[in-house]
């Protein structure tokens, strides 16, 4: 036991040696464009903290932790046993196997390694038991503080119908609905009918996207009753209900909100997150494009009016609808630290965490209304191991074999708590890290993030870079006419990466044949000379035949120098660069434009993959001859994906509804899949007769599994 003890001592002290330079991981520019990195050493707070989460933000808590002087305890499960937030603790406790509701879930454990470790607070983070009002009475039974607001304003915020009858009373825009819990589908179908579709049912106890849908006719409406109630029973433990009037095409706009114990109470501006996917956020910025000061101020002034009304002290988040008017309606309170709190403390200065230490220990606000600004620009991309090809975002597990965060940029934040070697798995959200830029103006900010989402190397898992770079490039987000529906909007047959033009295709075929001859050029040597003295000398014209696609491109190729000139689909590129093979990144000039290339595999067959404005792309480079032999070559018939079904991501069978010889329509549901609490319908593609099935209720999947064959 002693060995072991020492062992980990000294994993966490190489760990904090290791990340030494990196712990503030702020937007390390104009004072004003970061949170406070100077704690009172005037106040004292508390001298050990247990962190009741995971991840990124169990690591961002212990930042400001360690900043304050406060010792920190992790808690974990014993997957999560090297976990970043394991080693950057002073302490961690194991609370668990791995499923949520006997870990992170397991109150009786955190408790019970709230009294092994004398933690005298916890800070729960989001998620998990952030909101769960049972937690914060038992800790308060044993004398331990909940970093977070009190057990009325989290009940009364939690709950959503009783929210929206507080927010009423309190003179808070609401969304017009049904202020009662719905309990069967038959009278979530009547209630919707009564309302006037389109209709948003979602949890009474929800949060996060899980357990709401939306729904336009009677029969979506009886399936959208079915979904949100498992999901809401699954996710929270609370299956109830609400019904209320879905406000087509708005912009969803939340302030943020800080309070203490002593009835006063602040806003700290908006924040912009319409950018999003089955109701969960993509894409973050404050402060957004669309607000004026004047609807700025009412929305700020609401958000502090509900807070009030149920005595909240802490920092929280009151989201809105905003209609194209600039109408505005609440939604719903979040009673925790949001995860997109970081561009918050980028354009105010504010160390929130911080803040929400010294409310909990009962010190007053240090601020005023008039003191709080907006220095700046702050947009946060949320990068997940998702495939964003599948539903903008199905999830991706695995082990990270390369990672590297664009923390070399300046005015970048990264909040992650993985690292090189870290498991994503299906037991947790998919999120890799928060990425945030910040700039005087929003034009820097959006510059900045396109720069570091292409010189952020992740290899191992699908991610959704080339999402959120199409995103923040895309004309309509760069002027900011944005809603919740922009996602379907500009893709409705979903998304396909990078759509290359005739340009952007030249750049990039003469980029990969300059990498392809240098490749070449270098397995012609060692120790910098020809390996065979007699060979003749290196030759600088070549006439390659690239294949990208459906197409085959016939190139001319010549080098001087650094510089290769390429003549592709009636153009001429200059491409120009330090061709390091062994680096994970390529920065190289094309016709005098700085790009950013990642090259994932480069083969003997010259099969090149690449990463190039976020898309991957795979070509295979070929001289005349061996393009005129490959003709030859068969090619592989693609499966048949019609008459079977294959689970198309790793998660849980949560119901089979079809048996061997059933007779299934054109869309029928086949089975559900639950991957990171969010259920997933499978539908049939075309009519037929199920031939076999191949899993059932409760059984884990993985990614392509065969699930059913139909006939």
């Amino acid at each position: 036991m002693a060995v072991y003890r020492q062992a980990v001592l000294l994993d966490r002290l190489l760990f904090a040696v290791k990340y030494a330079p990196c712990q503030s991981r702020g937007c390390a520019v104009d004072p004003r464009a970061q949170y406070s990195t100077a704690a009172s050493l005037n106040e004292k707070t508390f001298d050990k903290i247990l962190i009741a989460n995971r991840g990124e933000i169990a690591c961002r808590v212990m930042k400001t932790c360690k900043k304050m002087g406060i010792q920190t305890v992790a808690v974990h499960s014993d997957v999560d046993s090297s976990a970043v937030h394991v080693k950057m603790a002073d302490e961690a406790v194991c609370v668990g196997p791995a499923p949520t509701n006997k870990s992170y879930l397991n109150m009786e454990a955190i408790l019970e390694a709230i009294r092994h470790t004398g933690a005298q607070a916890v800070h729960p983070g989001y998620g998990f038991l952030s909101e769960n009002k049972e937690f914060e009475k038992r800790l308060a039974a044993e004398g331990v503080t909940f970093i977070g607001p009190d057990t009325h304003a989290i009940q009364a915020m939690g709950d959503k119908i009783e929210s929206k009858l507080i927010a009423k009373a309190a003179k808070v825009n609401t969304i017009p609905g049904f202020d009662g819990v719905v309990k069967t589908a038959e009278e979530a179908v009547k209630i919707a009918q009564q309302i006037g579709y389109p209709v948003m049912i979602k949890a009474s106890a929800g949060g996060g996207g899980k357990g709401m849908r939306i729904s336009w006719n009677d029969e979506e409406t009886r399936e959208g009753f079915r979904f949100s109630s498992q999901e809401a029973a699954s996710s929270f433990g609370d299956d109830r209900l609400l019904i209320e009037k879905y406000i087509d095409n708005p912009r969803h706009i939340e302030i943020q909100v800080l309070a203490d114990k002593h009835g006063n109470a602040l806003w700290l501006n908006e924040r912009e997150c319409s950018i999003q996917r089955r109701n969960q956020k993509v894409v973050e910025e404050a402060p957004s494009t669309f607000l004026d000061p004047d609807t700025r101020r009412a929305m700020g002034e609401q958000a502090v009016q509900l807070a009030k009304a149920v005595k909240y002290s802490s920092a929280g988040t009151v989201e809105f609808l905003v209609d194209s008017k600039k109408n505005f309606y609440f939604l719903e309170m979040n009673t925790r630290l949001q995860v997109e709190h970081p561009i918050t403390e980028c354009i105010t200065g504010l160390d929130l965490v911080e803040q929400m230490i010294r409310v909990a220990k009962g010190y007053r606000l240090q601020h005023e209304q008039k003191d709080i600004p907006i220095n700046g620009w702050a947009i946060e991309s949320r990068v997940y191991a998702e495939d964003p090809y599948k539903s903008f975002g199905l999830p991706s597990i695995g082990r990270l074999s390369q990672y590297q965060e664009p923390l070399n940029l300046s005015n970048v934040r990264v909040d992650s708590g993985i690292e090189e070697g870290s498991d994503i798995s299906i037991y947790y959200d998919p999120m890799i890290s928060k990425l945030v830029t910040f700039g005087s103006t929003r034009a820097e900010a959006l510059a900045r993030m396109e720069d570091a989402l292409d010189s952020y190397v992740i290899r191992g898992v699908t991610h959704n870079i080339p999402l959120l770079r199409e995103i923040i490039t895309h004309p309509r987000f760069i002027s900011g006419d944005i809603s919740t529906n922009f996602l379907p909007e500009v893709y409705p047959d979903g998304f396909k990466g990078h759509q290359l033009d005739v340009e952007s295709r030249r750049e990039l075929l003469a980029a990969a044949v300059a990498l392809y001859i240098t490749s070449q050029l270098r397995s012609q040597k060692i120790l910098g000379d020809l390996r065979v003295s007699s060979a003749p000398m290196e030759s600088s014209c070549w006439e390659l035949c690239v294949e990208l696609g459906e197409g085959q491109h016939h190139v001319h190729v010549t080098k001087s120098g650094n510089v290769y000139t390429v003549e592709a689909d009636g153009g001429k590129v200059e491409v120009c660069g330090q061709w390091n093979l062994a680096s994970t990144l390529l920065p190289i000039t094309v016709n005098g434009a700085d790009r950013m290339l990642q090259c994932l595999s480069r083969e003997a067959s010259g099969t090149l993959v690449l990463q190039y404005m976020g898309t991957l792309f795979k070509l295979q480079i070929l001289s005349k001859r061996a393009a005129e032999l490959n003709s030859y070559m068969p090619e592989k018939v693609s499966e048949d994906t019609s008459s079977i079904l294959r689970s198309p991501m790793p998660g849980t069978v949560v119901a089979v509804s079809v048996k061997p010889g059933d007779t299934v329509a054109e869309g029928q549901e086949i089975c559900v899949i639950e991957a990171m609490k969010m259920q997933n319908s499978l539908t049939a593609a075309k009519p037929a007769k199920v031939k076999s099935v191949h899993c059932k209720a409760g059984e884990t999947v993985g990614e392509g599994d065969l699930l059913v064959e139909l006939e």
